[in-house]
Parts: structure tokens; C-alpha cells; sequence
């Protein structure tokens, strides 16, 4: 019965008589697991690479803007435009103007998207990158008003345009103002198309409402990453109106490619390679 009595014990403490604040605690750097939305799984954040795919799914994970562009366009090539325009509270909305100056401080952007010229392979393009961390890239007036002078500026100096898209659709701070922008644009992309000029969008997770209604369907080749949210209104939202149960896929890029709204889904670790292949056959450049 020995076995199974308490014995006792004495516990050294080293830093008992000792200062406990200069005792350095175990700590886990901050994004080191990410789960995945697609496959459930924990993931390694060091596996996924610059480009931040599931290595198991494929599914892309959300990315900045800033990200996007170093693993698009040519090194140093990306010359912004319109950082000069100011966000307006025309609605008196609260807090408005505060959240968009912690997020301009919290994502380095001017506003939730990035727009000018950039080069892919050495060949000029007009580029928009929308960052759905910047109040989940909606749109508002200055959104609306920086693509429409990105195509107004591609369509004088003959550029082929590629837009990432990323949001949630209008952005409700603004009201109307907000949703004034799809016209606004659709106005400057038909000019651009009218010169004969490309327009390629590349439609990423999550990209819905306004946007979704507007430019980011109207483009002459479309493509999507894989598992990406595309749609315009929320799944809810279409089951209570028509009253069916939807399939477990809708919305998804593979559902639209499907149906036709997709011309091509491309891995993330392709798009550079078949962004630029789609500028050289339009331009005829390079192409062999």
C-alpha cells in the first residue's frame, strides 16, 4: 500500500527571492496557425507560402493589396494615382471619418483600392487592386471616383485594364453616393471598350453586392480563384425570397464557372503567367 501514499516533495524555485517581471514568459507569435475556411484544417501559416493557398485545398486565402500587387506586377513598376482624393461623410454617419483614418493607418491605403500603372512581363497596364480589409473593401464615392479615372486615364494613354476585386458591395456610410458609382463607372468602362481596349477582371473572396452588379462582371475575360464568394445578394437572403434551399456550392467560383458567369478559374500561383499570356495576345506582342 506503499504505492499509492502521498510522498512529500520540495519544490525549488529558483526565482522565488528573484524579480518575476524579468521571468520571460512562453509566447506564440501572432498568425502563426491559420484555420482553413474551405477544408477545416490548421494550418501552418509558413506552409502556405507567399501566395497563402491551402496546401490541402487550394483555397486562397484573403490578401492585402499590397501583397497582391508584389505577386502580380513587375518589381518597383506600380506608379499609383489619385492618392489626392478625400473621403466625404456626406450623411453625417457616426464615428465615418474615424474608421477610415484607422483603417488608412492600419492597411497603408489611401482608401479601399488601389489604383494605377503598373507593368506585367514589361508591358504597361492600368491596374486596380480592391482590399476587403479596408471596411471590407466597399464602395463608396472615392472607390467609385479612382477606377473611373483608372479607366478615363488607361483609355487615353491606350493601356489594357486587370481589376482584383474584393468587397462587400456598396458601402451603406454613403447611401446613395455609394451606389451613384456602379453608373459612374460602367460609363467609363464602355468608353474604354469602345477604344478597343482590354478589360480583364479577377474576381477574388469575397466579392458581392454593387460590385459584383457593376464592373466586376463586365470584364472581357473573367477569371476567379478557386472557392472565391461571388455573388450579389446573401445566401439568406435569396432562400426567404424564393423559398428553395440552395445548393451547398452556390456562389462559389466553381458554381458560376458552371453556369457560365466564369471564364476560368486560375490557382493564384498561375495568374501572373496567364494575366500577362492575355495581354500579349491582345496586344500582340511577345506572343509566339
Amino acid at each position: 500500500m506503499a504505492l499509492f501514499k502521498k510522498k512529500n516533495y520540495i519544490r525549488i524555485n529558483p526565482n522565488r527571492t528573484g524579480d518575476q517581471s524579468s521571468v520571460k514568459k512562453p509566447t506564440v507569435p501572432d498568425n502563426m496557425w491559420a484555420k482553413c475556411p474551405c477544408c477545416k484544417r490548421t494550418l501552418y501559416t509558413k506552409d502556405m507560402g507567399a501566395e497563402k493557398v491551402c496546401p490541402y485545398c487550394g483555397y486562397s486565402f484573403r490578401i492585402g493589396a499590397w501583397e497582391r500587387l508584389a505577386l502580380t506586377v513587375d518589381e518597383k513598376s506600380f506608379e499609383e494615382w489619385d492618392t489626392d482624393l478625400v473621403t466625404k461623410d456626406p450623411l453625417n454617419f457616426p464615428d465615418y471619418l474615424d474608421k477610415i483614418a484607422i483603417m488608412q493607418e492600419k492597411t497603408e491605403l489611401h482608401e479601399a483600392v488601389l489604383t494605377g500603372k503598373a507593368r506585367i512581363d514589361g508591358q504597361e497596364i492600368g491596374i486596380g487592386v480592391m482590399d476587403a480589409n479596408f471596411i471590407m473593401g466597399s464602395m463608396g464615392t472615392v472607390v467609385g471616383e479612382k477606377i473611373t479615372r483608372l479607366f478615363e486615364r488607361a483609355t487615353e494613354q491606350c493601356l489594357p485594364v486587370i481589376i482584383f476585386t474584393a468587397s462587400g458591395g456598396a458601402r451603406m456610410q454613403e447611401g446613395i453616393f455609394s451606389l451613384m458609382q456602379m453608373a459612374k463607372i460602367s460609363g467609363a468602362l464602355k468608353r474604354h471598350s469602345n477604344a478597343g481596349l482590354l478589360y480583364i477582371t479577377v474576381l477574388t473572396d469575397p466579392t458581392t453586392g454593387g460590385v459584383t452588379a457593376s464592373f466586376a462582371m463586365d470584364g472581357d475575360v473573367i477569371i476567379a480563384e478557386p472557392q472565391s464568394l461571388i455573388g450579389f445578394a446573401g445566401r439568406r437572403v435569396i432562400e426567404q425570397t424564393i423559398r428553395q434551399e440552395l445548393p451547398d456550392d452556390f456562389q462559389k467560383a466553381e458554381f458560376l464557372l458552371d453556369h457560365g458567369f466564369v471564364d476560368k478559374i486560375v490557382p493564384r500561383n498561375q495568374l501572373q503567367e496567364v494575366l500577362s499570356r492575355l495581354v500579349k495576345i491582345h496586344t500582340m506582342k511577345g506572343w509566339k
